[in-house]
């Protein structure tokens, strides 16, 4: 390349970045030789945007007074005005500690069941029985929501669910679950493990899949137990994916499902099935109450944020997986 002096300025002729061409070139090329994986990818892609970061437009109302005929852009801004009322409202401990108790008992009684379902399944010999197993487990996972709430609450029913008909062959009086504010939780939570534990077991079932055969292999040689092979051999296979959905979860701490809980809900057990979803519904559609509650959706999704970030950043300094 030729340099001439001028003076103390040095001129360097201008050359074309002929290098970030030929990778926009080469990208060009591999985008056109699997345009079918990447129109394959297009809809869920757009599905994304459309509905994920589009509507992050509208989160600057919750630092405004939203008046519909000034629309977002003309109404006037207001600061930190509809989180302070709602830190300083009655309904925030009450809110909250509800969402956390739900989340919480989920993480500790439903998180592990899938983990110990495809543990003992892929023990199962027979694939026929296995088979049958596992589409038993499955089906609850299709079934609609409003039709689970309607099969939770007719199963619970004081004068026709089968469970108080149980309760009353052993000879005890029946029980009104859905009126019991304090058993909202555990019913939430054991009918949600009866949903979806055979659906999450599924990646479970991929991750013990691709444990080498030569350590089951190795293990049947050293004379290893049934219990020994799943404690030192498909677990420690599984544990990656453990941690991941682990730190997913955690990043969803607050997001409890508004549908059912919504369904399931009534005015007796409303001290404890209130959560911060059913909550901003009420408030901002029913009430149309937009700015407050798209500040309180906005604090529960900063909040779930800084929580999978901590995670994390937790789980790789133990040397464990994360998500970055």
């Amino acid at each position: 390349m030729n340099v001439t002096k001028i003076g103390k300025r040095i001129k360097i002729p201008y050359k074309r970045n002929i290098p970030y061409k030929r990778n926009i070139r080469n990208i060009s090329k591999k985008i056109l030789l699997n345009y079918e994986l990447y129109l394959f990818v297009l809809p869920a892609l757009l599905t994304i945007i459309i509905f994920n970061y589009v509507p992050m437009y509208g989160i600057q109302i919750a630092f405004k007074d939203f008046i519909a005929t000034k629309g977002i852009i003309g109404s006037p801004w207001v600061g930190f005005k509809h989180f302070n009322r709602f830190f300083n409202s009655y309904y925030f401990t009450n809110i909250l500690t509800n969402t956390l108790r739900i989340s919480i008992y989920s993480m500790v009684v439903a998180f592990p069941v899938p983990i110990i379902l495809a543990l003992l399944l892929n023990e199962v010999k027979n694939q026929h029985y296995k088979k049958f197993i596992q589409t038993v487990t499955y089906a609850p996972h299709f079934i609609s929501m409003v039709v689970m709430a309607s099969m939770i609450i007719s199963f619970l029913s004081p004068s026709m669910g089968i469970v108080n008909h149980l309760i009353k062959a052993m000879g005890f009086e029946p029980i009104p679950f859905m009126e019991k504010a304090n058993l909202f939780p555990t019913i939430y939570v054991f009918s949600g493990i009866w949903q979806n534990a055979g659906w999450n077991s599924v990646m479970y079932f991929a991750a013990l899949s691709t444990i080498d055969p030569q350590l089951y292999e190795a293990g049947r040689v050293d004379g290893c137990t049934t219990v020994q092979k799943i404690w030192y051999i498909d677990l420690p296979g599984i544990i990656p994916m453990i941690v991941i959905l682990l730190i997913l979860n955690c990043g969803n701490i607050l997001s409890v499902g508004f549908e059912k809980v919504y369904l399931l809900q009534n005015n007796l057990n409303i001290e404890t099935s209130e959560v911060i979803s059913t909550y901003v519904y009420k408030v901002g559609l029913q009430k149309a109450e937009y700015s407050f509650s798209t500040a309180v959706g906005l604090f529960n999704s900063v909040v779930n944020f800084i929580l999978l970030v901590t995670v994390n950043s937790i789980a790789k300094k133990l040397g464990q997986s994360s998500l970055w």
